[in-house]
């Protein structure tokens, strides 16, 4: 598959972005529909929102020190308030796109924010575990979807499948660590098959 590239892979990441913030306004969520979802933002919202405060105060600051170049000042108050815009929406997106697991289709879809969607067959799923780690490395068929340096559940599939990178690249995964806030309540799910079709 061709890698996408330039400028149309930024102006849809920032339309995805905004879709995401009016979404979590409306207190609505995307791609769930019938499944369960499974959120991974908990305790993260902080530290956006530290750092969104961070770049009010540093807005404030700079108006201040500006103001005797109005142009100047114009421009860069429209990047600082962007820039919070932006980050707020960055949280946004975490939180109105959870994983979900979804017999329907039966699929596990694994996402953080708008960077990553993986959507994984449940019957190729060969093992799953609760597992905390703290410290990745990058390796050949192994796929980490981490949220404050952090995942706590650990796939190992029978067969790899194909992740799409937020660039266009494909590679294919075999192992997928991630993030799930209630990981032992995804794990248990997974586990015990309560996710297939009822007879």
């Amino acid at each position: 598959m061709r890698a996408v590239r330039g400028p149309g892979v930024l102006v849809r990441h920032e339309l995805r972005l905004m879709i995401s913030l009016v979404l979590w306004l409306a207190r609505r969520t995307h791609g769930v529909g019938g499944g369960t979802a499974f959120g991974y933002a908990r305790g993260h919202g902080a530290v956006m929102f530290g750092f969104a405060f961070v770049c009010v105060v540093e807005t404030v600051v700079m108006s201040v020190l500006l103001l005797d170049w109005p142009t100047v000042h114009a421009v860069v108050l429209f990047l600082d308030v962007y820039t919070v815009v932006i980050v707020v929406a960055l949280h946004a997106a975490n939180v109105v796109r959870p994983h979900v697991l979804d017999p329907d289709s039966g699929t596990l879809r694994i996402r953080r924010a708008i960077h990553v969607d993986l959507r994984i067959p449940l019957e190729r799923i060969a093992s799953v575990r609760r597992e905390l780690r703290m410290s990745h490395e990058r390796a050949d068929g192994e796929l980490d979807v981490e949220v404050g340096s952090q995942t706590t559940v650990t796939l190992e599939l029978t067969e790899p499948v194909t992740q799409v990178t937020f660039f266009g690249r494909s590679r294919e995964v075999r192992v997928v660590r991630f993030h799930a806030d209630e990981p032992d309540a995804l794990v248990r799910a997974l586990a015990t098959g309560r996710w297939a079709p009822q007879a």
